[in-house]
C-alpha cells in the first residue's frame, strides 16, 4: 500500500460506465458566452504572452482572462476521488495514464496551437466583501479552469479547474500557488460534504508539486487540487460589476446564469410570496426577481445543512458564496467537535463574524449584497425589457418606484430565506433524531434543549447523534438506566466542563433522554416498545448520522504523512509557524521521494461512505477506524488555522 500506481482498494465498489479523458465531451460555453479581458481577447493572444505579461492588473468589462497553467516539474499524483470520476464520467483506471496525471498537474491543456482549436484555460474576474469590508477586485488568483466537461450518461456539465495552477491577472500580490496542507484539506472536505449530501464543489485529484517551495508562515511544499463544479460563479462576480457601474454586464451575466447554469428561465421554480398581492406594484416580479429568489433558496438550504451537521466554513466572504448554493473555497473550515456556537476555525476572525452560530445571518448579509447588485433589474418589474431602460437606465421620475419595488422584494425574500432555512434545518434534525413526524414542540423541547445540554457539558456534537443511533429504548426505560447511559456520550476523560460534576451531567442528559424516548414512543401505533420499529429507527438514524467526519486532527495526520522530507510541517490548526524547513534553502532543488499515500487512501475510503460501521472490506484497518471515529484527543478539539493557503 502507499502508491497510487500499485494500490487497489480491497473489495472496491463496482466499476462504473465512463469514457477516457480524451473522449470526455469538452466545451467552453462560459468563455464563448461572456466577454473576455480586452488585452487578451483570444486564446492565441494569451498563448503568445509570457507569464509575466499575464500577471496581476485590474481587469474591466470582462468576466475572465485566458491564461494557461504554469508547468510543474516532476509532479506526483497522490490521490483521486473515485466518486468524482464516476460523476464526471471518466472511466475507472484512467487515473493511471500519463494524460490524466499531466492534466491534473497543469502540464496539458486541450487546445491546439497549430490548429487554433480546442478549449483554452481561463481565470475568472470577481470582487468581494471580506469581513464586511469592500476588497475591490479579487478573482481567481491561483485557480485556472481547464474546460467544461459533460458526463455522457447523466448529461451534467461541470467546469474542471486547477487550484494552485499559477499566477493570473487576479493574483494581486500572491504567487498563484497552493500549499500541500490546504490542498489536502480541500480535497478531503469537498468529497466529505458531498457524501453527507451537503451541496459542495468537488475534488477530482490531488497532485504534489515537489519542486515548488511555497512561502507562507513557513516554507511549505506546493500542491494542486483538480476540482469541479457546475459553476464557479459567486456573489462576488456581481459585486465587482456593481462597484464599477457595469449594468450591461450584470444583465448579461444574470442571463447567462439563468439560461446556461440553471437550465433556462422557465426552469426557475416560481412561487408567489405568501403575502403576495398581485395588484401591488411593489411586488410585481420579473424573471430577475425569480432568479434572485432561486439563488437565495439554494443558499438557505445549504446553510441549514451546515448547521445541522455543524460544518463551519470559516471565511464566508461574498467571493466565497456560491450562486448555486455550493460550499465553496475551503480555507480554515472545520466540523465542530464539542458543541460551541461561538466557535470559528479561523484564528484571524477575532470578532467571530464567521462563527458557527453566525453563518445563517452572514449568508443572508451576502445575499443582500447580491440583491443590491441585481436591484435595478429586480426593481424594474415588467418594464425590465423596455428599450429606454436597457440603453439609458432609470429615468428620474421612475427611480423611487424602482427602489421601492426592489427593497420590497429583497425584504420579502429575506422572510423566505428564514422560512426555507428553518424548514430544512428542522427536517434534518428530526431525521438525525430518528423522528418520522413533526411536532411544533420539537424545536424547543428536543432541538434547543439538546444543543443547550451539549454546550453546557462540552459534549461532541456529531458523536452524540451517532451514539444515540445505537441506543435501545429498553436501555433508557428508567431514570437510573438513563443516568447510566448518559455516560455513553461523555469524553473518555469524563466531563470537562468547568463547574459541572459527573452526577449533574448524568442527570441533565437523562432528562433529555427521557423526553426523546417519549417522543419516539409517541410515533409508535401502540406507544410501546416494538423491536422491529426499534431496528428500523436505528437503521434510519445511522443512515443520516455519520460515523466518520474529517476532523482537523485527522487531517493534520494526513498532511504530515504526505509532507516530503526536508519540509517542516506547520502546526496549521493551532495557527503556529514552525520556522524554515530543516536544511533546505528556498532555491535548493532536491530529488523528492514519493510520499506514502496510505493514510490518504484510508481517509478517502471513509469519506466516500461515512455512514458505515466499519471499512475493513475497503482495506482500512480496524485500529485506524476506531481511532479516527473515536473520542477526539483533548488537544485536538476545537482546532483553528489561518486563511493562509
Amino acid at each position: 500500500m502507499g502508491s497510487l500506481d500499485s494500490h487497489k482498494y480491497t473489495k472496491s465498489p463496482p466499476s462504473w460506465p465512463g469514457v477516457s479523458l480524451s473522449d470526455l465531451p469538452k466545451s467552453n460555453i462560459f468563455t464563448s458566452s461572456l466577454p473576455a479581458d480586452a488585452k487578451f481577447p483570444t486564446p492565441a493572444s494569451s498563448h503568445k504572452a509570457s507569464h509575466d505579461e499575464l500577471g496581476p492588473r485590474q481587469i474591466r468589462n470582462a468576466l475572465f482572462t485566458y491564461v494557461r497553467p504554469e508547468e510543474k516539474e516532476e509532479p506526483q499524483l497522490l490521490g483521486v476521488s473515485r466518486r468524482a470520476m464516476k460523476d464526471i464520467g471518466i472511466k475507472e483506471g484512467e487515473e493511471e495514464i500519463e494524460l490524466f496525471k499531466d492534466v491534473a498537474a497543469g502540464n496539458k491543456i486541450f487546445w491546439d496551437e497549430e490548429k487554433q482549436a480546442g478549449v483554452y484555460p481561463w481565470a475568472q474576474c470577481y470582487g468581494g466583501w471580506q469581513f464586511g469590508n469592500w476588497a475591490g477586485q479579487l478573482g481567481d488568483g491561483r485557480a485556472i479552469s481547464l474546460f467544461e466537461s459533460t458526463n455522457p450518461d447523466t448529461k451534467v456539465r461541470y467546469e474542471i479547474q486547477l487550484k494552485g495552477g499559477g499566477v493570473t491577472p487576479y493574483s494581486r500580490f500572491a504567487d498563484g500557488k497552493a500549499v500541500l496542507r490546504s490542498s489536502v484539506r480541500e480535497f478531503v472536505a469537498s468529497e466529505a460534504l458531498n457524501a453527507l449530501n451537503i451541496p459542495s464543489t468537488r475534488a477530482l485529484a490531488l497532485t504534489l508539486t515537489p519542486h515548488t517551495k511555497v512561502r507562507r508562515e513557513t516554507i511549505e511544499p506546493g500542491a494542486i487540487v483538480t476540482r469541479f463544479a457546475q459553476s464557479w460563479l459567486r456573489i462576488g462576480t456581481f459585486d465587482i460589476m456593481r462597484a464599477r457601474g457595469d449594468r450591461d454586464l450584470i444583465r448579461k451575466t444574470a442571463t447567462y446564469l439563468a439560461e446556461n447554469i440553471f437550465g433556462g428561465w422557465s426552469n426557475l421554480p416560481f412561487k408567489a410570496f405568501t403575502s403576495d398581492d398581485t395588484t401591488s406594484p411593489q411586488l410585481v416580479q420579473n424573471r430577475f426577481a425569480h432568479l434572485y429568489r432561486h439563488i437565495v433558496r439554494l443558499n438557505a438550504l445549504t446553510v441549514a445543512k451546515w448547521q445541522a451537521y455543524a460544518f463551519t466554513n470559516g471565511v464566508l466572504n461574498t467571493d466565497n458564496t456560491s450562486l448555486m448554493g455550493l460550499s465553496l473555497d475551503f480555507g480554515p473550515f472545520a466540523f465542530l467537535d464539542n458543541f460551541d456556537p461561538n466557535y470559528t476555525p479561523n484564528h484571524d476572525d477575532h470578532m467571530l463574524r464567521y462563527s458557527y452560530k453566525n453563518q445563517p445571518s452572514v449568508i443572508w448579509w451576502n445575499l443582500v449584497r447580491l440583491g443590491e447588485s441585481l436591484g435595478e433589474l429586480i426593481g424594474a418589474g415588467d418594464r425590465v425589457d423596455e428599450e429606454d431602460f436597457r440603453t439609458k437606465g432609470v429615468s428620474e421620475d421612475w427611480t423611487e418606484e424602482l427602489i421601492e419595488r426592489a427593497e420590497s422584494i429583497i425584504s420579502q425574500t429575506g422572510d423566505e430565506y428564514k422560512a426555507v432555512f428553518l424548514e430544512e434545518y428542522t427536517r434534518l434534525m428530526r431525521l438525525r433524531l430518528g423522528l418520522t413526524t413533526s411536532k411544533e414542540s420539537d424545536f424547543k423541547e428536543l432541538f434547543s434543549e439538546l444543543l443547550d445540554t451539549l454546550e453546557a457539558l462540552e459534549l461532541d456534537f456529531n458523536h452524540f447523534f451517532r451514539r444515540l443511533s445505537s441506543i435501545n429504548l429498553s436501555e433508557i426505560d428508567t431514570p437510573e438506566q438513563r443516568k447510566d447511559v448518559a455516560a455513553h456520550f461523555f469524553h473518555s476523560e469524563g466531563i470537562s466542563a468547568l463547574g459541572v460534576s459527573d452526577v449533574e451531567a448524568r442527570e441533565r442528559v437523562a432528562i433529555w433522554l427521557e423526553a426523546w424516548r417519549a417522543r419516539i414512543l409517541s410515533e409508535s401505533p401502540s406507544e410501546e416498545f416494538n423491536n422491529d420499529e426499534e431496528k428500523s429507527r436505528q437503521t434510519r438514524m445511522k443512515a443520516v448520522n455519520p460515523n466518520f467526519i474529517p476532523r482537523g486532527w485527522v487531517l493534520d495526520e494526513i498532511i504530515k504523512s504526505l509532507s516530503p522530507p526536508g519540509f517542516s510541517t506547520p502546526a496549521i490548526s493551532y495557527g503556529q509557524a514552525s520556522g524554515r524547513p530543516n536544511g533546505v534553502s528556498a532555491n535548493e532543488k532536491q530529488a523528492v521521494p514519493r510520499p506514502d499515500t496510505t493514510m490518504l487512501e484510508y481517509v478517502m475510503s471513509m469519506v466516500e461512505e461515512p455512514f458505515r460501521d466499519e471499512w475493513e472490506d475497503r482495506g482500512v484497518p480496524k485500529s485506524v477506524t476506531e481511532r479516527w471515529c473515536g473520542d477526539v484527543p483533548r488537544l485536538g478539539r476545537g482546532l483553528m488555522c489561518s486563511c493562509s493557503s
